[in-house]
């Protein structure tokens, strides 16, 4: 049976049993804004497109014949495709690999940049060898250097004009540089663990949102399982087999995902561990030391403040 993680707060819960688990209510969702005046090709590889996004915002599923970056200068997003949901703060950003269905949610309002990447006869990833190309055709989380955010952000954002013929409007000569710096960038970003996998189950998958809703609604795998209709037994025979790891694993996960998001808002560590259930920042430091191998003032980056790091981080 899966256990809480060390010094978690023991909480007293009344289970009442359910055939489901009530969901929060997804807000009203929109088709992503004119992709089509930013579609790259082999003339220019590295298109940006820049957009203001409120919070709750949700675009809904959609896909794109070329891979994508997305990143926020500020604010927080989660992006979920059909293997798994993530967390992105200003510190993070999310590769998708061409013809991968994604939506996103706005989780606090964000400044989001979007790199689009021209994907040329099946190929995939930032103009890597072939041997390469396996870790770039899944979704990955990525570390965003000071470096590749600036060339980012040096970009021409403008969107093509939507008549033809479109003139050229960046300087090719600069944005081909740029270009070529932003994928060997890219090619250098560490890659940083931080997806949520989705099983396909609808019973587990229901179960996995409502717990990335509110991960410590319950610490074990049987207080969430008075509410799902299912054994126990059953819910972790399910974890096994759709995720191949067990829950405390899994809710792990997710509580990494949360405590980053809240980072970013500039939070204090013992606020933050206090939030997710544990006793204290101590607790919750010695989680992320476990799961990760690194303190949480090298794993959330950019994402804690100096207020944040004092109090435990």
């Amino acid at each position: 049976m899966s256990r809480p993680p060390r010094g978690a707060a023991t909480r007293r819960t009344t289970v009442v049993q359910a055939t489901a688990i009530a969901q929060p209510p997804e807000p009203d969702g929109q088709q992503p804004v004119t992709p089509h005046l930013f579609r790259p090709d082999a003339a220019r590889p590295v298109r940006v497109k820049r957009q203001s996004l409120l919070a709750q915002h949700r675009v809904v599923p959609h896909r794109h014949d070329w891979a994508q970056l997305a990143f926020s200068t500020t604010g927080v997003l989660r992006l979920t495709a059909d293997s798994g949901t993530f967390i992105v703060p200003p510190s993070r950003a999310l590769w998708i690999p061409p013809g991968v269905e994604h939506a996103i949610t706005v989780v606090e309002d964000a400044a989001l940049v979007t790199l689009y990447l021209h994907q040329p006869g099946q190929r995939c990833g930032p103009d890597v060898p072939p041997e390469d190309e396996p870790a770039w055709r899944q979704c990955r989380v990525l570390e965003v250097s000071d470096l590749l955010r600036a060339l980012v952000l040096a970009m021409d954002a403008r969107p093509d004009p939507g008549h033809a013929p479109a003139p050229v409007q960046a300087d090719p000569a600069r944005e081909a540089l740029l270009s070529a710096l932003v994928c060997d960038e890219l090619r250098r970003a560490r890659p940083v663990r931080l997806g949520i996998a989705l099983p396909q189950d609808k019973r587990l998958r229901q179960l996995c949102q409502a717990v990335i809703a509110a991960p410590a609604r319950h610490a074990t795998l049987a207080g969430w399982a008075g509410q799902a209709g299912a054994s126990e037994r059953t819910l972790a025979r399910l974890f096994r087999d759709e995720l191949g790891t067990s829950f405390g694993q899994w809710r792990q996960q997710v509580l990494l995902a949360q405590a980053l998001a809240m980072a970013t808002q500039g939070r204090p560590m013992a606020l933050i561990a206090a939030d997710l259930g544990y006793a204290s920042a101590s607790a919750f430091t010695a989680m992320v030391r476990r799961t990760v191998g690194q303190p949480p003032s090298r794993f959330f980056g950019r994402g804690l403040t100096d207020a944040a790091l004092t109090a435990g981080g």
